[in-house]
């Protein structure tokens, strides 16, 4: 992995790293894949398991549809965000704004989740799996952006001799 000089200790730079690369990549894919097929059954192929399904769970279906939705969007936002840091368009502070962050996913309801059809399910819990993982990739930016305590030690016995 490259490295760059910070001061008097060697940092080493894991965005540039071929395996982070490829994780986004794969994150990425199987986002839009995922996406595509909620799609496609939520709009098309489900309808009739929906229209066959008593009102309020039909309710409860169009609902957790809508949350499978926000959590891929917002997985796919958050990814692109990498992606641009990775290539060079955006800053990796301007990526720890908040406003870029992945944030909370809409939580299902597990008993709503059992009326529902075995693809709907599934597609809920594959999105809620994708959430998160992703959602550790992001809460590890933190700890990555964060100051090592070991580093900072470093630093302190080093301007003391």
């Amino acid at each position: 992995m490259p490295a760059y000089a910070t001061g008097d200790r060697m940092t080493i730079r894991r965005r540039e790293s071929p395996i982070h690369t490829r994780l986004l990549d794969t994150l990425y894919t199987e986002a839009m894949l995922l996406a595509d097929e909620a799609r496609g059954y939520f709009d098309e192929d489900g309808r009739a398991e929906r229209d066959a399904l008593d009102p309020l769970v039909r309710v409860g279906f169009s609902c957790e549809s809508l949350k499978v939705t926000t959590r891929l969007m917002h997985v796919i936002a958050w990814l692109l965000t990498q992606r641009a840091v990775d290539a060079g368009e955006m800053r990796e502070r301007d990526a720890l704004d908040p406003a870029r962050r992945l944030g909370h996913a809409p939580q299902f309801d597990a008993d709503l989740l059992q009326a529902l059809p075995p693809r709907a399910r599934s597609l809920v819990a594959a999105s809620a799996d994708l959430h998160r993982r992703v959602g550790l990739l992001d809460a590890a930016q933190d700890m990555m952006a964060a100051p090592s305590p070991v580093h900072g030690l470093h630093d302190r016995l080093a301007q003391a001799f």
